[in-house]
């Protein structure tokens, strides 16, 4: 399928590794040029000298000289679409949780969202043509275990995207959010060690009791993942606004 995406200009943070690599990959793979954004310029140097059509921005997107960074390079081009990606907070239980907690939660999962869609949306209007699509989690529909600070922040964002849906739906913009359940991503070792730790079992036991409660049996490939968030950064998804797409394998 022809998602006509060739010579467009995305954004994509969070691009060095897991679902944000995954989505850069097939967005180049289908003719686009991308900027990624992420923390380890090593990681994106070797993205670069791959994908010719990769621009990088070395940096922490919850950091304002990176978002800056971020409006220099887009501010005289034509951008046809953001993936806006990030990893999520650590995992805790609700009384394990401090009040700093919940700020550093705040600036990790949402704030840093909020100013980059401001920064952009302008220059899409001008264009009058966008795609925002933010990168969340399963848990907007229903909370996973040990995750209470991505939990309640996650759905904050969602609340956020059907809001800007509506704001932008006549200039040609589109906000949508996906939500993954567990891929094979360095993020989802993280959540089998804290609840190997937790229950007093093995990583292995931990990983298998999870895989026991998704449908399909087995965890998710960021490359099946990235098909369905390419086809909605597209012009394929013209009339797909405001919804939240889950990719769990039925979890």
């Amino acid at each position: 399928m022809d998602l006509r995406i060739h010579d467009q200009l995305f954004l994509v943070t969070g691009a060095s590794s897991g679902l944000g690599r995954a989505v850069l990959e097939r967005l180049v793979e289908e003719g686009a040029a991308a900027i990624a954004v992420a923390r380890k310029e090593a990681d994106l140097q070797m993205i670069a000298r791959e994908y010719p059509n990769v621009e990088y921005i070395a940096g922490d997107v919850t950091h304002a000289d990176t978002l800056k960074a971020i409006e220099g390079l887009v501010s005289k081009r034509k951008l046809s679409g953001v993936f806006v990606n990030a990893g999520g907070p650590p995992a805790m239980t609700f009384m394990e949780s401090t009040p700093d907690d919940w700020d550093r939660a705040y600036a990790g999962v949402f704030r840093w969202k909020m100013v980059l869609v401001q920064q952009l949306i302008p220059h899409m209007r001008r264009n009058a043509y966008g795609r925002i699509l933010f990168s969340e989690s399963v848990s907007v529909v229903h909370p996973v275990e040990t995750l209470v600070l991505s939990n309640a922040l996650r759905m904050a964002v969602v609340g956020m995207a059907r809001t800007i849906a509506s704001e932008v739906a006549g200039d040609g913009i589109t906000a949508n959010v996906i939500g993954p359940g567990y891929h094979e991503t360095n993020a989802i070792q993280r959540l089998f060690d804290k609840k190997s730790r937790q229950a007093g079992i093995t990583t292995e036991q931990a990983r298998q009791q999870t895989l026991d409660k998704i449908p399909l049996g087995r965890t998710g490939d960021p490359h099946d993942f990235a098909s369905l968030a390419v086809w909605l950064l597209s012009p394929l998804s013209n009339y797909v606004t405001g919804e939240t797409f889950m990719v769990s394998g039925g979890a």
